[in-house]
């Protein structure tokens, strides 16, 4: 065997398994253990990138800490110095990836799908328990071995709590498009609640065949997340129950305080949806649920699932109605005046014609110009009386 096939003194590589932009992933065997392992070997071309090998680094640290059924376990890490290629040895796990899975059948049945939910549920709230935050979680790392045994794999890109140094600059997106919480499209830290979102749209996927949001770019996707409600299984896809479509759609919350508390809390409410309480055990699932009290980033909390609401469509912005104050009733019509003037002309001629009748007996022998004063004075008066009170009743 050549060197260029032997890592570390130890491990011989095979054919390789997969093939990733900052990675490549080989069938090895390990010489001193005499196992099968997987060795995932950094790109030549980044191993001068500082940046890169940290983050490299960072994937074995992370999912070293981890050791649990649902989750392909870290062996072992480092440099190998004849060749100058960082290294991490795994588990290797003999089966297919949930995207090699989605690509020959389309989508899965509701058994089959919910029983890799729940494996892989039960593997990401082991990472959050120890503060290990995935935020790349697709079909493609979520391995099914031929035992049925559903694995989490590919913490490539992992952050974990203590480590409050960023290998992004600011306002950068990491993960694969089509799984990234609408926090992530913004370009905020991602959080526990973003790797739910993310086994959301899994889901979503394993149940129909295809995403909630199809969308060209992350531009496209934060639109849309911020426009649209997915539709809901139930509504066109058979034997998803509204139970179990409630489910899926709550992980996929517009905002994370709206997604489940946890993982296991997901998991619990996605196995609910189907009508049973738990699935049958398997090798993956033995292990102790411990009852209601729940553990997320390192802290012991005790959560009740929260009644499951199905998200309403977001409706387009509406501009807000101007409050105003009541207006008045309004006032009565005006009556016009030229009726007015006339009955007041036909006053004044009436009240001329008594003025001078009355004259004409009483005084008998007076002028026609002491007759005229008279008349004059009085009628002004009276005039002006009733002047003043048409215009009070014509207002």
């Amino acid at each position: 065997m050549s060197d260029a096939n032997l890592i570390a003194d130890r491990y011989e590589l095979g054919d390789r398994l997969g093939l990733g932009g900052m990675s490549t992933v080989n069938a090895a065997f390990d010489r001193r253990l005499e196992r099968n392992v997987a060795v995932k070997l950094l790109a030549e071309h980044l191993a001068d990138d500082a940046q890169f090998v940290s983050r490299f680094r960072r994937e074995a640290l992370a999912a070293a800490q981890l050791v649990h059924p649902n989750i392909v376990q870290v062996f072992d890490f480092g440099l190998d110095q004849p060749s100058g290629r960082h290294y991490i040895v795994m588990e290797r796990v003999d089966g297919k990836s949930t995207l090699e899975i989605l690509k020959q059948l389309g989508h899965l049945d509701v058994t089959e799908a919910v029983a890799i939910i729940e494996q892989a549920c039960r593997g990401l709230a082991e990472a959050h328990r120890h503060g290990v935050i995935h935020r790349d979680i697709k079909p493609a790392n979520l391995l099914r071995s031929n035992d049925d045994v559903v694995k989490v794999a590919d913490f490539g890109i992992a952050r974990t709590l203590a480590d409050e140094s960023s290998i992004t600059q600011v306002g950068s997106v990491i993960g694969t498009a089509s799984y990234l919480a609408p926090e992530q499209t913004t370009g905020q830290e991602a959080n526990q609640r973003s790797d739910i979102y993310a086994m959301g749209v899994v889901s979503y996927q394993l149940l129909s065949g295809g995403l909630p949001y199809e969308a060209k770019s992350i531009s496209e996707l934060a639109l849309k997340q911020q426009r649209e409600a997915p539709p809901l299984l139930s509504d066109f896809v058979d034997g998803v129950s509204p139970a179990l479509a409630d489910a899926v759609d709550r992980a996929l919350a517009l905002e994370p305080t709206d997604r489940y508390f946890n993982a296991d809390e997901m998991r619990r409410a996605i196995v609910e949806g189907t009508g049973s309480r738990d699935h049958a055990p398997t090798a993956a699932t033995r292990i102790l649920d411990g009852g209601e009290k729940t553990t997320i980033l390192g802290q012991q909390t005790t959560q009740q699932p929260a009644v499951l609401q199905p998200r309403q469509p977001r409706p387009a912005p509406v501009a807000p109605i101007a409050q105003h104050d009541p207006l008045p009733p309004p006032p009565p019509p005006r009556r016009k005046k030229r009726w007015g003037l006339r009955f007041v002309a036909l006053i004044v001629a009436i009240v001329i014609a008594a003025v001078v009748v009355v004259s004409v007996v009483n005084q008998g022998q007076k002028t026609a110009v002491q007759l005229r004063e008279i008349t004059s004075e009085k009628a002004s008066q009276i005039i002006d009386d009733l002047q003043g009170l048409i215009d009070d009743n014509t207002q």
